[in-house]
């Protein structure tokens, strides 16, 4: 098992079902995850997600490296979500690129100048990350990114 840290207090803020008949809240902050990995397209065999507390576990098998790391930023990235223990397993490929958690200024032009020595290379990093990212400006400080390598 792999963990990765997140910044509890950033990201997106799921709905949650109301409390009254439903399941107790970590159920239903782990069904809404659920929806949204679905909702962004990611797919993975016998995908379970399971929270307690602000820890999220990851277990099923990813079609490749690339949706395999994009199910865990998308997981993380939630308001509340602290850390992923990620016991997932990938179909094929290995590891291409690194996790960046965005800083208070940080642009994917800064990113990019940081990883590659060329800013103008961020669509190559606003590309990784998609459908996580809806526009290459729509980045806020504490996310963790996909950063490429070639």
């Amino acid at each position: 098992m792999v963990a990765f840290d997140f910044v509890k207090d950033a990201g997106e803020a799921l709905p949650l079902a109301p409390s009254k008949g439903d399941p107790p809240a970590d159920g239903r902050l782990a069904e809404a995850i659920r929806n949204r990995v679905r909702r962004l397209g990611l797919r993975a065999k016998e995908l379970k997600i399971q929270v307690a507390g602000d820890t999220v576990n990851l277990s099923g098998v990813a079609p490749d490296q690339e949706t395999h790391e994009k199910i865990i930023l998308a997981v993380g990235n939630v308001r509340g979500v602290a850390r992923v223990e990620d016991d997932m397993s990938t179909e094929y490929g290995r590891p291409n690129s690194s996790f960046y958690t965005v800083v208070r200024g940080d642009t994917l032009w800064r990113v990019a100048a940081l990883y590659y020595n060329d800013g103008s290379r961020y669509q190559t990093i606003y590309e990784a990350n998609r459908p996580l990212l809806s526009d290459p400006e729509d980045i806020f400080p504490g996310q963790l990114i996909r950063v490429p390598m070639d």
